[in-house]
């Protein structure tokens, strides 16, 4: 009996290698559907599809590494969805919100934020794989990451929304955001990266509460609990730059030890 001849296999990706670009471009797609609601004045839902793509971006690189689907395409079309979710996005919601209402100048701190998006997103393409970054230098990026930006650039708008306006809608008020965001995003400050954190065996329950707890005020009261969010991050930047200076003194002092007195 003659054996029936196989069809040869077509080449192709595996579905595991597509699902972090979907994840991509499904965060791209909501950046950019924030900017269609705040061309409506729908506020509200700008800011939630503002805080979806930044669920979606944090998603997508760790879907990555588990299913092993990572590559240099699927890097460069991050970068890209990075730039307009929460470099172009945000700015265009608070330029329709308030800042057009400034006029020249509320454009030019719209752009101001945008390109140092830009500039803060390609310095940390250049700086991936560095082989001279020092180990203490893993948990912390430089300057503060894109989302984290986006969300905290967003703050005056939730607030506004929980409070009602009069104080946090005034153009200069955003403008101390924008301006003040920017600079930290290009800046080296060190901010905590939470990627390679390992959570000890006896404090998971308490934050599996704790994540828990936050969900469910996130139904209730979702535009408080976003400005705490907020306002947490932009208050655990100083104890990132305390904690980074305290691991490099550390560090240093311990290759003084190891390599002896210098003459």
């Amino acid at each position: 009996m003659f054996r029936r001849k196989r069809p040869p296999r077509i080449p192709g990706l595996s579905i595991n290698r597509l699902i972090p670009n979907i994840l991509t471009l499904l965060a791209l797609c909501a950046g950019l559907t924030s900017i269609r609601f705040a061309v409506h004045d729908m506020w509200k839902e700008a800011v939630v599809a503002t805080v979806l793509a930044a669920i979606l971006d944090g998603l997508d690189g760790r879907v990555a590494r588990l299913l092993q689907g990572t590559s240099k395409f699927g890097a460069e079309l991050d970068s890209l969805s990075d730039f307009v979710s929460f470099g172009v996005a945000p700015a265009m919601v608070l330029y329709f919100w308030t800042m057009r209402s400034a006029g020249g100048f509320g454009w030019a701190l719209v752009l101001l934020f945008s390109v140092c998006c830009a500039l803060r997103l390609a310095r940390f393409n250049t700086m991936i794989g560095e082989p001279d970054l020092p180990p203490y230098a893993y948990n912390f990026f430089t300057g503060v990451p894109a989302p984290a930006a986006a969300g905290m650039v967003l703050l005056p708008l939730a607030l506004s929304i929980q409070f009602g306006g009069g104080f946090f809608d005034q153009p200069m008020v955003v403008a101390v955001f924008l301006m003040g965001v920017s600079f930290l995003m290009v800046s080296k400050i060190p901010t905590f990266s939470f990627k390679k954190v390992r959570i000890p065996h006896k404090w998971v329950l308490p934050i599996l509460l704790v994540v828990g707890l936050v969900a469910a005020f996130l139904v209730t009261e979702p535009w408080l609990t976003l400005s705490a969010l907020g306002g947490a991050y932009l208050v655990s930047i100083p104890f990132a730059v305390r904690s980074f200076a305290r691991l490099k003194s550390q560090a240093e002092a311990s290759n003084v030890t190891e390599g002896g007195p210098s003459e």
